[in-house]
């Protein structure tokens, strides 16, 4: 009988040394994905960091560029985001990436500009600075994550003519007109902000602040 325990037992120890491999094996596996799950979602916060820092940096230069709008077509032109040039701002995402411990793809594929359904847009992909690190998974310990992000400029604001002036009581015909030309001028109106009346030559005093001209924000484009 005692013979035949022990042969019992040690035909178990090797499926039980079998059973506790297999469930090691299974947590450092699972270790291994937390780790590359990690590192995805710290690259994808360089890649947003990256995009709306390049869409900012674009948006305080198209503000310098409506006050020297020379009249009022261009001027809302600007203002839809038909931008003479590029902003050139991608050394704005450079530079966030890297603050992230990530780097911006070479060339274009790293950051552009471009459009998205119809406003102006910064495209950007960065790649991790470090790998995954050492694992279970040899396949992950040289990989790098990589993410992309959108990020779009929105016009917030438009340009209006003002209601022209009461002409004066009494006032003949001749006078009534001259009333209403003096009276007619233009206005900007914005999103959430009370109307702005102005003329293109005093724009540098009355013109709001870029983040009230465009509003920046991302956006799923894949």
């Amino acid at each position: 009988m005692s013979r035949r325990l022990n042969s019992d037992r040690g035909q178990a120890f090797p499926i039980y040394i079998t059973v506790v491999a297999g469930l090691l094996f299974l947590a450092f596996a699972y270790f291994a994905w937390g780790q590359a799950s990690v590192k995805r979602s710290e690259t994808q916060t360089a890649a947003d960091a990256a995009a709306l820092a390049a869409a900012q940096d674009a948006r305080d230069k198209f503000r310098n560029e409506l006050l020297g709008a020379p009249d009022l077509r261009q001027l809302q032109d600007l203002l839809d985001g038909k931008f003479v040039g590029e902003a050139h701002s991608c050394g704005a995402a450079m530079t966030l990436a890297d603050a992230n411990d990530a780097v911006t793809l070479p060339g274009w594929e790293g950051c552009h500009l471009n459009s998205y359904r119809g406003d102006t847009a910064y495209y950007v992909k960065v790649e991790s600075k470090k790998p995954v690190g050492k694992s279970i998974i040899a396949a992950t310990e040289d990989r790098k994550g990589t993410a992309t992000a959108t990020a779009v400029i929105e016009p917030r604001c438009r340009v209006e003519e003002s209601a022209p002036a009461t002409p004066s009581p009494g006032a003949s015909g001749d006078d009534k007109g001259k009333d209403k030309d003096k009276g007619k001028g233009y206005k900007l109106v914005c999103d959430g902000r009370p109307d702005i009346p102005f003329d293109l030559a005093h724009l540098a005093e009355l013109l709001p602040s870029a983040a009230d001209l465009f509003s920046v924000h991302l956006v799923n484009a894949n």
